[in-house]
């Protein structure tokens, strides 16, 4: 009787759980943060508000990868923008890396312009999940990704409606 008792208790909060972590999909689990850009911004304006808004926040941008330049450049067309923008946040970074310098190898930064069926996307690499790769990382460690990631999911936002 006694078990039963415990299997009713128990059995409420387990179904619970589980309808939570079902409902739970998207954004939260992925490694990708992606968004689209509003119909009225284009992949100019993007460009712009990348840049203003990166300085703004104190980061700079070491490094542009046009892949879907050198992609045409041997005959393979992308349907549209196909390209990697890094970003870096020294501060931010420095507390990551001075623990666990192993996770250089996630830097710096990645912002994804790219087009997908006629529509425009911004996406970022989330350094919290780049950092689920380091072993034991420190609470320093995952502080600063986190509020890495919410600066970079901040610029995307922004960006994608063409903020400055």
């Amino acid at each position: 009787m006694r078990h039963y008792l415990w299997l009713l208790l128990v059995l409420p909060i387990l179904l619970a759980s589980c309808a939570l972590t079902e409902a739970r999909t998207g954004q939260d689990e992925s490694s990708i943060y992606e968004i689209p850009v509003a119909p009225n911004v284009s992949h100019e304006d993007v460009l712009v508000s990348l840049k203003s808004l990166s300085e703004g926040m104190n980061m700079v941008n070491p490094a542009h990868f046009p892949i879907g330049e050198h992609l045409q450049e041997r005959g393979q067309a992308p349907e549209g923008p196909l390209e990697v923008h890094a970003y870096c946040s020294l501060s931010l970074g420095a507390d990551i890396m001075l623990d666990h310098p192993e996770f250089v190898v996630f830097a710096p930064c990645r912002i994804a312009v790219y087009q997908r069926k006629g529509q425009l996307y911004l996406g970022v690499a989330r350094p919290t999940h780049d950092l689920g790769n380091i072993r034991n990382p420190t609470p320093r460690a995952q502080k600063a990704a986190q509020e890495l990631e919410r600066l970079l999911i901040e610029i995307v936002n922004k960006a994608s409606r063409g903020e400055f």
